[in-house]
């Protein structure tokens, strides 16, 4: 016996018992990690842009508007969770938090509202009879720094050990389920990532992964490449962050199954 399968056999399984146990149990292992910031509008500051004007996205931004005093627009589909909103904001109207449950299955979702829609909880049945226990996942660098890719590659070590739920990467799209896409969609890569989706069986799905996926993200709309996904594919569920958290990647994955709750609706996350 060599000694890696020794030791194997003598520490036991490496596996977290999340998400088997339910969403907010915190087996997650993001304890402690910096999340997107939260946002309060009493606390804010007439006439302070400070906010806005430190947001390299545009995440944050005041539109023309006759109310006074006027409040911020905040879209956590443009957040790279950079935390400067949180630095330069005088009165604490953002302060950081570990909210990393962001997956949503409208746009509109991640933009914050005054009101929030509580809406019922959905259960997708139509995806859940589909898929059944299983879900088979191509992935797409359509420009992403690698930022993202880093935590999927987390996917499948000992922890999080994605296999046991049941949901796989596979090299080839006629095989997939899922295309999970990361990056801004830059001009060289948008018609590989159409000839893919094209040659995935239906149903097929598609996770916005990453705010560059999203939105674009810092380099969104130059000269080499889009402003995400929205007009290049059928968004099922976008994904903020910069990049995602692996449990956040699981999240996200979840809920084209039915075996996840969305947990942000109106851009404000259920506690």
């Amino acid at each position: 016996m060599s000694l890696w399968t020794w030791f194997g056999l003598k520490e036991g399984s490496a596996s977290t018992d999340w998400p088997l146990k339910g969403v907010k149990d915190e087996g997650h292992g993001q304890q402690g990690v910096l999340g997107m910031p939260r946002y309060d509008p009493a606390k804010c500051r007439p006439d302070c842009e400070a906010c806005a004007n430190a947001c390299m996205t545009r995440a944050i931004s005041f539109a023309s508007s006759h109310e006074t005093p006027a409040k911020p627009e905040v879209d956590w589909g443009r957040c790279i969770v950079c935390q400067r909103c949180v630095e330069v904001c005088p009165t604490g109207a953002f302060t950081t938090s570990g909210d990393w449950a962001l997956g949503v299955r409208e746009r509109d979702d991640l933009i914050w509202h005054e009101a929030s829609q509580r809406i019922a909880r959905e259960v997708v049945e139509r995806e859940r009879r589909q898929f059944g226990r299983s879900l088979h996942v191509r992935h797409v660098d359509a420009g992403s720094c690698n930022g993202c890719e880093s935590e999927l590659q987390a996917l499948n070590n000992p922890f999080y050990n994605l296999h046991r739920l049941g949901i796989f990467f596979t090299p080839s799209p006629r095989f997939a389920d899922v295309l999970l896409v990361t990056g801004p969609v830059t001009k060289a890569m948008r018609e590989p990532l159409l000839a893919t989706w094209e040659a995935m069986p239906a149903p097929r799905w598609v996770v916005a992964t990453g705010t560059c996926a999203v939105s674009g993200g810092v380099s969104g709309g130059n000269y080499a490449c889009g402003t995400g996904l929205d007009g290049v594919l059928p968004v099922d569920v976008y994904l903020p962050g910069c990049p995602p958290n692996p449990a956040a990647l699981i999240h996200a994955l979840l809920l084209i199954v039915g075996r996840a709750d969305q947990r942000m609706r109106g851009g404000q996350l259920e506690r």
